[in-house]
């Protein structure tokens, strides 16, 4: 009955794919279900319907799911690749829940939309960066060819080391590009605590909102933490 129940939800959503008061409840209803075991990779239904109004809703049940969707982590390369911005933006919290060692070329591809043109996917970006493992930054920073990427990338794997570049994290935040403040602010979120906040602090300061934004954010959730 449950395979019924999430094939009946799937029709539905491709069947009207324009009508937000079915789509959203039905998405609600098929997270659900693929809670209770109904199979992931049915998912490929709607990833690969063609039809643009449904990969926001594919994209965004496969980031619901956690590590229940790493069978379709290969699907993920062409989300990050979408032209529409709400699907990039959400893939890489599947690549965030599901890449290990064996997905460099993904998460290369993550650190590369540190570049992307919409501030809500940098901001995200940012976020893989700040939470990722060193483990799975490695993977990324190994398949990014020679360049100032790759140089970022493993500068920010030492500062997992013993001894951070601290005045360095300033440094790329006070003047650097904004791709080296993006990779500087992760740094920052990584090394800060509720008892030493100081480089959240000036990553809070720099220019673009995306940055400001999350490490604001991130200010907040120490300060709470530490009034708890």
């Amino acid at each position: 009955m449950r395979t019924r129940a999430g094939d009946d939800l799937i029709e539905r959503i491709l069947a009207r794919p324009g009508d937000g008061d079915l789509v959203g409840p039905a998405a609600n209803d098929l997270l659900s279900e693929l809670y209770a075991g109904y199979p992931v990779e049915n998912l490929t239904r709607l990833l690969h319907s063609g039809d643009d109004r449904i990969l926001p809703t594919a994209t965004w049940l496969l980031s619901e799911l956690g590590a229940l969707a790493a069978p379709l982590i290969g699907e993920v390369p062409a989300l990050l690749s979408s032209p529409i911005r709400s699907v990039r933006y959400r893939a890489i919290a599947v690549v965030l829940d599901n890449a290990d060692e064996r997905h460099g070329p993904i998460i290369a591809q993550v650190m590369n939309l540190s570049r992307d043109p919409e501030g809500a996917v940098r901001w995200k970006v940012l976020e893989f960066l700040a939470e990722a493992t060193v483990e799975q930054l490695e993977a990324g920073a190994s398949c990014l060819p020679p360049g100032p990427l790759k140089q970022l990338a493993e500068w920010l794997i030492l500062q997992d080391g013993e001894e951070p570049d601290l005045a360095g994290i300033v440094i790329r935040l006070e003047a650097g590009d904004p791709v080296t403040r993006l990779f500087a602010a992760a740094a920052a979120a990584s090394l800060s605590d509720e008892q030493d906040a100081h480089l959240l602090e000036r990553a809070a300061l720099v220019e673009e909102e995306e940055i400001r934004s999350f490490a604001q954010e991130r200010l907040n959730d120490l300060r709470e933490e530490a009034t708890d």
